[in-house]
């Protein structure tokens, strides 16, 4: 299925050195403000404590957030669990009070705004679990990175392998530079939707790739920039569709999904945004910078030997 058709194949390669100096810029910078200002994990990262409260009937949550602000926990985050009117309170570590002391003191709070809440639960989660998480998170990160690389090497060649990786970790680093520009928390459902991305991203990267290939195989008379030109083209229409569709349904969490799904779409947002980006304009004058050629994909014929009488 197309929206359109584009005759005339668009000359980006023509213009591959300008959008890969914009995107080492941008990746200088993201890598820049993770140096410096770093990411504002939160409390599954850096330890905390969770406490579950339930209603007789569902409680408005800027109020609670804006109580437990007043009582001394501006990063407290506040969300509905399960149903509207069982709600989840995460609070961050802090040394000048005692955690034992921690839930007495959120339900003092929560009272006072009232509602009459029940207490469920009170979970601690220390600093060493969350360091296990922080690395456990990193860890998946590079199995998924040394698995892309893997697929690619052995479905096409190791110069599209590099190229895609590339890109991908180009679009990682810039979800991680934004997160920490803006200072917005980056939690579990943040991690996993840089998880996605990096999937979502490769996807497209086949998918151009995939056309690079068979061009190669079926027009002869095209140089290697004219083939990219036409892999790029020929897909657009397929990129519009696949990715407008996946941004409405992020879009429509970033906008009433609520605080919960508010960064977890973000992050996806940006992947996605960036992800069109690096798959057609990184990669592929990567993959050309490489020094990709028909040659590669076609194996010369075999002269049969005649035999000597």
């Amino acid at each position: 299925m197309e929206f359109f058709r584009i005759k005339k194949d668009l000359p980006f390669m023509r213009h591959a050195l300008t959008f890969n100096i914009i995107s080492l810029i941008t990746f200088v910078l993201a890598v820049f403000f993770l140096a410096t200002r770093g990411l504002h994990l939160s409390v599954e990262f850096t330890g905390g404590t969770l406490v579950e409260v339930a209603y007789a009937e569902a409680p408005q949550l800027e109020p609670i957030r804006s109580a437990l602000a007043t009582s001394g926990y501006p990063d407290a985050q506040v969300q509905n669990f399960g149903s509207s009117r069982d709600v989840l309170i995460r609070l961050p570590n802090r040394e000048d009070l005692d955690t034992t002391k921690v839930s007495e003191r959120t339900m003092a709070t929560l009272q006072a705004v009232g509602g009459a809440p029940e207490l469920r639960r009170v979970e601690f989660v220390g600093p060493q679990v969350g360091k296990e998480l922080a690395s456990d998170g990193a860890m998946a990160l590079l199995l998924v990175i040394f698995g892309i690389v893997v697929y690619l090497a052995m479905r096409f060649e190791w110069r599209f392998a590099v190229s895609a990786i590339i890109a991908n970790l180009h679009d990682v680093v810039i979800i991680l530079g934004f997160f920490a520009f803006f200072q917005w928390e980056f939690s579990l459902p943040v991690l996993a939707a840089v998880l996605a991305v990096l999937g979502y991203s490769v996807n497209e990267s086949v998918v151009v790739f995939d056309r690079v290939r068979e061009t190669f195989k079926k027009k002869r008379g095209l140089t290697t920039p004219e083939v990219l030109d036409h892999a790029i083209t020929s897909t657009i229409s397929r990129t519009v569709i696949t990715h407008g569709s996946t941004q409405m349904m992020v879009l429509a969490m970033l906008l009433f999904g609520g605080e919960t799904l508010h960064y977890f779409a973000m992050a996806l947002t940006i992947g996605i945004c960036f992800g069109i980006y690096s798959s057609v304009l990184v990669a592929s004058p990567l993959v050309m910078w490489l020094g990709v050629s028909r040659e590669q994909f076609i194996k010369p014929k075999k002269e049969k030997e005649e035999a000597v009488v």
